[in-house]
């Protein structure tokens, strides 16, 4: 499956229904504090914090990254339930850890420490974890 992964800054119509899908998707505490996947949405969008994946032309996948100078710290990865399992997130991952080191600085996972799924993930990838 081709991903391609984009810094999303203008979103079309149709990327803001994607991405209201892929967070509706998302576990309570990856949309905490916001009461819900739309204002997690707007505030990603509105501190340019969203990477996405893309695939015929729609979102399947969506992460925030903060970019400091030495370190971006990826947290709120999400995919679409339907589309689990196909890689997607393994690509957002692999090419934010890409841009990262192009840009001199590590990529950290940020997730909560309650969270054993979180936390194997990183390690399957060789992140490390930071708690959030």
């Amino acid at each position: 499956m081709p991903v391609i992964v984009q810094h999303l800054t203008q979103p079309s119509d149709q990327d803001r229904q994607d991405l209201l899908k892929i967070y509706a998707d998302a576990p309570d505490w990856l949309l905490a504090p916001f009461a819900n996947a739309e204002e997690l949405v707007d505030h990603g969008l509105r501190e340019g914090l969203l990477q996405t994946g893309r695939f015929n032309d729609r979102l399947l996948g969506a992460a925030w990254i903060e970019r400091n100078a030495d370190t971006w710290n990826l947290s709120r990865l999400c995919v679409r339930k339907v589309t689990r399992g196909r890689g997607v997130a393994r690509r957002l991952l692999e090419e934010a850890q890409r841009l990262a080191i192009l840009q001199g600085a590590a990529l950290r996972l940020s997730a909560p420490a309650d969270q054993p799924d979180a936390a194997a993930f990183a390690e399957r990838l060789g992140l490390t974890l930071l708690p959030a």
